[in-house]
């Protein structure tokens, strides 16, 4: 098998262009003037329909210019939303197809300058990387397409000598600058488990990327080579082959994805890099390792289950108040947690990181939501179990001020009593503040200092208390 541009996946060309490419501009300018929602479908309708049809070369590269200043305007827009609107991916994924078909008429042309080539290669996987940063921050899997795509146009830029030219592109969330930093941004992506970041997560660790992800290099794969450094199959739909997974293919498409260089940079001074950047790199630092986030093994498991979602109706389901409830399907379980199945309009009530009750025919069980995955069944959620009796309280900043619920979770310690872990939203309260704490049915209230968390994620924080 040989790799080649003419595998690339682009649109038939359908027609004559139906759309006056004079008249592009105007079009694209009245869009700006509706809703957010119907504007974009206006461009998107544009951009397919010109995707579709005959244009030479410097027509399509001035039509796709156009088209990637309207992303940037929409892209600002859908900044601060965690959830990108589908034809926001649909138009990424169009800007993508453009570029692609770009691209072949640049190679099916006389002697490309190697600036010009780059510059196309870098767009036309700009683009994609997009479309996977929007699936994954939709928890979706990506299509096998847009990887296929993307190894090949780095194995493109790599026969090209393209890899390493700069590209001058202001977009946002920032992309490094060259093809194979970009390629390599969005490979670190996929091996930092997408699916256990929190909502918005995503999008901020594709930026603090950027400037490190140049530093990996794709080697030469060599079979005797055992450091454990992940392989990418460039033949595959996959970013990288699975570490229990041995290589099938010839050689010549297998690169060893070296990282030495880029986790010294991880650990050295970063002045512009923010501390949720640098928290974040840390944390998904082990997963470009290859150490596998499941530490017990699973069984299949049917049955069903409800959740009490969120801190506040755990409690209220403790106290017997008996608030909503979420329908949920096991499908495995572990001495450490379950796999679930439910239904996908439960997405926003179940982010990363959200603390749930477990409603079984056994003793319901606290656990938090560490991953999260949506398809065409549903919405998928891998809980992780938190031992313990869950109990509710009320915590006050003073004897008589307002109450704020917590869930007070204590674990037996044969011959040492007891271990409890105060649960409360984050950053409700500060470190080292004092609080009233007053347990259901006891009429007395404990001071109780609040050390720092020994677990917390983006909604909810775990304080270990010293109770008499």
């Amino acid at each position: 098998m040989t790799l080649d541009a003419l595998r690339l996946e682009v649109p038939d060309i359908l027609e004559e262009n139906s759309t006056p490419l004079a008249s592009v501009p105007t079009l694209l300018s009245q869009a700006r003037q509706l809703p957010q929602d119907s504007a974009l479908q206006q461009v998107l309708g544009h951009l397919f329909r010109l995707n579709r049809s005959a244009l030479t070369l410097l027509e399509r590269q001035r039509v796709l210019q156009s088209f990637s200043e309207e992303f940037r305007h929409y892209a600002q827009a859908y900044q601060g939303r965690t959830s990108p609107p589908p034809l926001f991916i649909r138009l990424c994924d169009e800007l993508a197809c453009g570029f692609k078909r770009l691209l072949l008429q640049i190679l099916q042309g006389h002697q490309p300058s190697r600036p010009h080539l780059a510059w196309c290669l870098y767009m036309a996987q700009h683009f994609l990387a997009q479309t996977l940063l929007r699936h994954y921050q939709l928890y979706q899997e990506p299509s096998p397409r847009l990887w296929r795509d993307s190894h090949l146009l780095y194995w493109i830029g790599e026969h090209q000598g393209c890899l390493d030219e700069p590209v001058a592109a202001a977009f946002r969330p920032t992309p490094a600058n060259t093809l194979r930093g970009l390629y390599q941004q969005m490979l670190l992506l996929a091996l930092s488990n997408p699916f256990h970041l929190s909502e918005g997560e995503c999008p901020l660790l594709f930026g603090a990327l950027a400037p490190l992800a140049g530093l990996a290099r794709l080697l030469p794969w060599d079979e005797d080579d055992e450091n454990g450094s992940p392989t990418v199959d460039l033949t595959e739909s996959q970013p990288c082959l699975p570490q229990d997974q041995r290589p099938d293919g010839a050689n010549t498409y297998l690169r060893r994805f070296e990282l030495g260089a880029l986790l010294i940079a991880v650990h050295e001074p970063a002045p512009l890099r923010s501390d949720s950047e640098r928290q974040l790199l840390e944390k998904v630092r082990q997963h470009w390792l290859g150490r596998q986030q499941r530490r017990h093994l699973r069984t299949e498991k049917t049955g069903s289950c409800q959740l009490v979602v969120g801190l506040p109706a755990i409690h209220a389901e403790l106290l017997a108040q008996h608030p909503g409830r979420c329908e949920a399907q096991l499908l495995d379980t572990s001495p450490g947690g379950a796999r679930l199945l439910c239904h996908g309009d439960q997405g926003s009530q179940l982010p990363v990181g959200q603390l749930v009750l477990v409603q079984t025919p056994n003793t319901p069980v606290l656990a938090l939501v560490r991953w999260r995955y949506q398809n065409a069944e549903g919405l998928h959620l891998g809980l992780r179990y938190l031992k313990g009796l869950p109990r509710p309280v009320w915590l006050r900043r003073a004897p008589n001020a307002q109450t704020h619920p917590g869930v007070l979770q204590s674990t037996p310690d044969p011959g040492s009593g007891w271990h409890h872990g105060l649960w409360l939203p984050c950053n409700q309260f500060g470190d080292g503040e004092n609080l009233w704490m007053q347990l259901a049915s006891v009429n007395n209230q404990a001071i109780v200092p609040l050390p720092q968390p020994n677990l917390c994620t983006s909604l909810v924080a775990r304080y270990p208390l010293q109770l008499a």
